[in-house]
């Protein structure tokens, strides 16, 4: 049996500041925490793979340790974000750590990164671009294969690889109706 991979992004554990930035329905840290992981472990099972693309939490190596000893899943591939300087130092926690990753899940390229691009590579090819960072605030392209995976934008749970499939699937389709239209019409 085949493992269900996962994408999310953007948790900012013990980030007090992200529930008023983000306007999370979050009291305090505590109820974030526990929101956020107690939703992830219901999808993200232990023997999945989980890619998570930056900004995990606030603190140090004992805080990263403290929240990824609360994740279910062993398989967890980390992409750094902005907020993660201070946990590159557990990095040995994870399964792999990167700024950027080329993935393929099946025949599905997939380009992982915390920030996103307007081009990457293979994206011609139809490749996909993954992201976290903008916490829902970019508006999304449906002519372009790249998502916003970050939880601000899904109900605070992980996105599985079939969910984004569909969603890319719908987007290929536009790009394709998009590219028959003459030029004088788009």
């Amino acid at each position: 049996m085949m493992a269900d991979v996962w994408f999310t992004s953007d948790f900012h554990l013990g980030h007090f500041n992200i529930i008023r930035y983000c306007n999370r329905p979050f009291a305090d840290t505590q109820e974030m925490n526990a929101a956020i992981l107690e939703r992830l472990n219901a999808s993200v099972k232990p023997n999945d793979v989980l890619y998570f693309l930056g900004d995990f939490c606030m603190g140090g190596p004992k805080a990263v340790a403290s929240f990824r000893e609360q994740i279910a899943c062993k398989a967890v591939h980390f992409i750094d974000g902005n907020h993660d300087k201070t946990a590159r130092k557990a990095q040995h926690l994870f399964t792999s750590w990167s700024s950027l990753s080329e993935i393929k899940v099946g025949t599905q390229g997939i380009v992982l990164c915390h920030y996103a691009m307007k081009v990457w590579p293979h994206h011609s090819g139809g490749a996909w671009q993954l992201y976290g960072h903008s916490h829902g605030n970019l508006p999304d392209d449906p002519l372009t294969l790249s998502m916003d995976v970050g939880v601000d934008s899904h109900d605070f749970r992980p996105w599985h690889f079939d969910e984004i499939q569909a969603i890319m699937r719908v987007k290929a389709g536009a790009q394709a109706l998009h590219r028959q239209q003459p030029e004088a019409t788009r």
